[in-house]
C-alpha cells in the first residue's frame, strides 16, 4: 500500500487520498460485499496517516454507501444503494441543473430497456409480484398516496427483474423526484377515466412481462411514459 500524502491524485487533499486508498485496498485485495476492512488504526499505519483522518474517510465512504461502519464492529464492504444517486438527481432538479422533462427522458429510455429484459429474464415469482402491484394500484385507486407507492414499487420490481443491478440502482434512485411529480401528474388528469388509463397501462406492462413479450412490454412502457409526460406538461411541469 502506497502511503497517502496531501498531493493525492484525487485532488481532495489528505482525506480524499485516504478515501482513494480504501477503495484501492478493496479492489487490490478482491474484497466483496460483507468482507471486513482493516481497523482504523491498522489502516492509519498502512497509509501513514492518523486514525482521525481514516475515521473521517470511513465515515465519508459510508455516507456514499460504499462501506458499512455499523456500531461496535469492523468496517465492511457494502453494496451501493440508490439513495446517493437519488440525492444527486433531486439536487440537480432543485438547482435547475436538470429539468423534470429531462429526468423523464432518461427514465423513458432506461425503463424501455428494463421492461424488455424483465420480460425475458423474470422468474414466475417476480412476474406475479409485478402483476400484484398493478392490481394493488387498481384496488387502492381512490387513495392516491397508496397508488403512488405501488407505482414506485412497480417500476423498481421491473428493474430488479431485469437482472441488471445497474438498472435497479438507477431506477431505484428516481423515487425522490417521483414523489414530487406523481401527485401533480395524477391531479392534472381531468377525470377518473384518464387516471384509469394510467392504471391500465401498468396492467399492460405487467401482462407483457408475465407473457414473456419484450416487444409488447416496450410498447406499453413507452405509451405509459408518453401519457405521464403529457399529464405533467398539462400541469405546467417542464
Amino acid at each position: 500500500m502506497v502511503a497517502t500524502d496531501e498531493r493525492s491524485a484525487s485532488g481532495d487533499g489528505l482525506l480524499g487520498g485516504v478515501m482513494a486508498s480504501v477503495k484501492a485496498h478493496i479492489r487490490d485485495n478482491g474484497l466483496q460485499v460483507g468482507d471486513e476492512l482493516p481497523s482504523e488504526g491498522a489502516f492509519a499505519e498502512l497509509t501513514g496517516t492518523s486514525r482521525t483522518i481514516v475515521r473521517e474517510a470511513y465515515r465519508s465512504l459510508a455516507a456514499l454507501t460504499l462501506i458499512d461502519i455499523g456500531n461496535g464492529r469492523r468496517a465492511r464492504v457494502a453494496a451501493p444503494t440508490p439513495d446517493v444517486l437519488a440525492m444527486i438527481t433531486d439536487h440537480a432538479v432543485h438547482t435547475n441543473q436538470a429539468t423534470i422533462q429531462q429526468i423523464f427522458d432518461v427514465r423513458r429510455t432506461i425503463e424501455r430497456r428494463t421492461v424488455a429484459l424483465a420480460a425475458l429474464r423474470r422468474t414466475d415469482r417476480e412476474a406475479a409480484e409485478i402483476l400484484a402491484l398493478a392490481d394493488a394500484m387498481q384496488r387502492d385507486f381512490n387513495d392516491p398516496q397508496k397508488v403512488m407507492e405501488h407505482d414506485i414499487a412497480f417500476h423498481e420490481a421491473i428493474a430488479a427483474a431485469s437482472k441488471n443491478p445497474m438498472f435497479a440502482l438507477i431506477v431505484g434512485s428516481f423515487h425522490v423526484v417521483t414523489r414530487h411529480t406523481w401527485p401533480i401528474g395524477w391531479a392534472s388528469r381531468a377525470s377518473n377515466e384518464t387516471r384509469q388509463e394510467s392504471v391500465d397501462g401498468h396492467f399492460a406492462i405487467a401482462q407483457a412481462i408475465a407473457n414473456g413479450d419484450p416487444a409488447r412490454g416496450e410498447a406499453a412502457m413507452v405509451e405509459h411514459f408518453d401519457l405521464t409526460v403529457k399529464a405533467l406538461l398539462a400541469a405546467g411541469v417542464y
